[in-house]
């Protein structure tokens, strides 16, 4: 996204390591988990590819057709799932914002922020990550789990944050957008 380097580095870094993250809880024992995961994933490694800091790289004219496509497929998926899960829900509204950032990144791809997109859409998906962020922080408080020891890439509280911080992660980016 279009902003300052050392912010854009620090969504980079953010971003890609909550992908990675997601991408061990893909080993988990639990299907739901596993399924969540995949999609959290590449929301991680797509949400880092799109904040690269503009003044290091620009990527070519086709890469914003590519991110739509591939996030398109990702609502589309999501939209399917949701018919088990509500939580997929939030992954159709991600993935949703995700193309429309690529397309108000395609028809503008030489301003440096602000005014690009349409302000009321782009105002209704702000208030939905905010609201978001504010119910995961409070979601945030440590799950006990049974008994017995739970597996690294099945830990709720670090699954929590992960989403927690691609909610912020959204929030910054719709804010440059």
């Amino acid at each position: 996204m279009h902003g300052p380097a050392s912010p854009g580095w620090l969504l980079v870094a953010l971003c890609a390591a909550t992908g990675a993250y997601c991408l061990l809880r893909m080993r988990s024992d639990v299907e739901e988990q596993r399924r969540a995961a995949g999609g959290e994933a590449l929301m991680g490694f797509g949400m880092a590819a799109m904040a690269v800091p503009a003044a290091v790289f620009t990527p070519p004219s086709w890469a914003w057709a590519a991110y739509a496509t591939v996030f398109g497929a990702a609502a589309i998926r999501a939209l399917w799932a949701a018919r088990t899960s509500a939580h997929h829900l939030h992954h159709l509204v991600g993935a949703s914002a995700m193309v429309y950032m690529a397309v108000v990144m395609a028809a503008s791809p030489g301003h440096h922020g602000g005014g690009s997109g349409i302000p009321a859409l782009t105002g209704a998906l702000l208030l939905y990550f905010m609201g978001y962020v504010l119910l995961s922080g409070v979601r945030l408080v440590p799950v006990t789990a049974g008994g017995g020891t739970v597996a690294w890439g099945d830990r709720p509280e670090v699954a929590r944050a992960c989403r927690l911080s691609m909610g912020i992660a959204m929030v910054a980016m719709l804010a440059t957008l």
